[in-house]
């Protein structure tokens, strides 16, 4: 799958820090203009469909099962891997295991993004509680009117918004150009 970015947050120093390495899935699914998102009303924002995978899952059975929870879609298809957002950027993330919990300094998230087609009309969605005290719910907008939309999110940002928020505007201007205007772009 090719590298669509690679970001590393400023100032960062990873020497002797503990890493927590994320692998996500995640669908980008159009109908036309239209993009199916995940609206999150605690940060006022759009976000594409998706999140980790789990240890004896695939990548492919990742965004499936992701997009079915997070949107009540029915009748997913991947039609073709689309690329890879590797970013790393400061966490305050504790894991915890039976024998001690572990701080980590930093998450190096790695998405990787899948074309996926739907049915248009959504079912219910099987939200994860965190998830739905952050007010998520997956909605159709114009791909435009939510590039415009994170855009005055980050100009308004919340105290967390910047964790993400540069990868789901950076994925969705991509999107626009490559897949809705048909746009060569050249990655170097």
């Amino acid at each position: 799958m090719r590298i669509l970015r690679k970001f590393v947050a400023p100032n960062v120093d990873l020497k002797n820090k503990n890493v927590y390495k994320r692998i996500t899935a995640r669908g980008i699914i159009l109908d036309g203009e239209d993009i199916l998102l995940m609206y999150t009303k605690r940060f006022d924002d759009y976000s594409f469909p998706g999140g980790g995978i789990g240890k004896d899952e695939s990548l492919i059975e990742g965004v499936i099962r992701e997009i079915s929870e997070e949107t009540g879609a029915k009748n997913i298809k991947v039609l073709s891997e689309y690329g890879i957002y590797d970013e790393i950027k400061p966490t305050n993330k504790i894991l915890k295991t039976h024998a001690k919990a572990i701080k980590y300094d930093y998450i190096n998230m790695i998405s990787h993004f899948f074309i996926c087609s739907v049915d248009r009309e959504l079912g219910i969605a099987k939200l994860e509680d965190y998830e739905l005290r952050n007010g998520m719910d997956a909605r159709w907008i114009n791909i435009y009117e939510a590039i415009k939309y994170n855009e005055d999110a980050i100009q308004n940002q919340h105290e967390f918004t910047d964790l993400y928020i540069d990868r789901e505007l950076f994925m969705l201007k991509l999107v626009a150009k490559e897949l809705v205007e048909k746009k060569e772009i050249n990655f170097e």
